[in-house]
C-alpha cells in the first residue's frame, strides 16, 4: 500500500517531468485566455507573464512537448492549445462522479467550469437519504448504495471527494475497488490507496495557514526595518529551500 500518487502518468514514460506536468494547465488557462481574445501568437515571455512562471522555465517546458516557437514571432496560440490539451487528456470527455454533496459538493456541482475543460460531471452521490432525488446544478443526487453500479454504467474512472473526514477512506475504498483510478480529495485527510491509483489533495485550510506564515513574516520584516535590521530568519539565502526545477514548496518537509 501506498499513500499519495503512485501511479507514473502516461506522460512519464515520454520523459515528461511531473513539475512540468502540473505547469501544462497553468500554460493551458493563459492560451486560452488569449484564444478567447483572437490573440494569435504570444512570445514566450508574454506566456509566462501571464502563467506565473518566468520564461526560460516556460521554453524548456515546451521543449517536451516538441514545441519551440518561431523567432521574432513567438508561439501558435491555436496550436499550442490543442497540444497542451491533447497531452493533458482533455481532447475525450471524462465522467466524473462527485461524493459528498454537502455545500463543498454543491459548489463543486454547480462549478461551470468542468465541462469546458474536458470533464462532465456524471453523478452526484451523497450518504443521506433525504437527499436522494434532490437535484443540484440540474442533476439527481443519488444515493452511495449506487455508488459501484453509477461507477460501472458510467465508465467512471475520476472520482471527487468531498465528504467529511472520517468518510473519506471508506469513500475511497469503494470508489477504487469499483474501478476508479483518479481521485481528487477535498476531505481534510491522507488517503491511503493501492499502487496504480493518483490522488490529488486539496486542503484550503493548509493553504491559508501557510498565507498567515507569510503575513507573519511580513509583519517581522516590517518591524525588524522600522529597528534598521533584518531577521536572520529573513536574512538567509532562500535558494536552499528551492526544488530541483527552481520551486519554493509551499509547504516544507518536516
Amino acid at each position: 500500500m501506498a499513500t499519495g500518487r503512485t501511479h507514473r502518468p502516461a506522460t512519464r514514460s515520454r520523459g515528461i517531468p511531473e513539475a512540468t506536468v502540473a505547469r501544462l494547465p497553468l500554460y493551458l488557462r493563459a492560451l486560452t485566455a488569449l484564444s478567447e481574445r483572437s490573440v494569435p501568437t504570444v512570445s514566450s515571455e508574454e506566456l509566462a507573464a501571464a502563467a506565473g512562471v518566468n520564461s526560460a522555465k516556460l521554453r524548456k517546458d515546451f521543449s517536451y512537448l516538441g514545441s519551440y516557437g518561431t523567432r521574432g514571432v513567438g508561439y501558435d496560440v491555436e496550436y499550442l492549445v490543442y497540444q497542451i490539451s491533447r497531452e493533458l487528456g482533455l481532447t475525450q470527455d471524462w465522467p466524473v462522479v462527485i461524493v459528498g454533496i454537502g455545500n463543498l459538493g454543491a459548489a463543486l456541482a454547480n462549478y461551470g467550469g468542468f465541462a469546458s475543460r474536458g470533464f462532465r460531471v456524471a453523478a452526484l452521490i451523497d450518504a443521506d437519504p433525504a437527499m436522494a432525488g434532490k437535484p443540484v446544478a440540474g442533476i439527481p443526487v443519488q444515493h452511495t448504495d449506487e455508488l459501484e453500479k453509477i461507477i460501472k454504467d458510467n465508465g467512471v474512472s475520476i472520482g471527487v471527494i468531498a465528504t467529511p473526514a472520517g468518510a473519506a477512506q471508506p469513500v475511497c475504498d469503494r470508489l477504487v475497488a469499483a474501478g476508479v483510478t483518479s481521485i481528487l480529495n477535498f476531505a481534510p485527510t491522507v488517503l491511503t490507496v493501492p499502487d496504480g491509483v493518483d490522488v490529488r489533495k486539496v486542503d484550503l485550510s493548509i493553504e491559508l495557514q501557510i498565507l498567515a506564515f507569510h503575513e507573519q513574516r511580513k509583519a517581522g520584516e516590517e518591524t525588524a526595518a522600522g529597528d534598521g535590521a533584518l531577521p536572520a530568519a529573513t536574512a538567509r539565502d532562500t535558494s536552499a529551500d528551492q526544488g530541483p526545477d527552481g520551486d519554493v514548496p509551499a509547504v516544507m518537509p518536516a
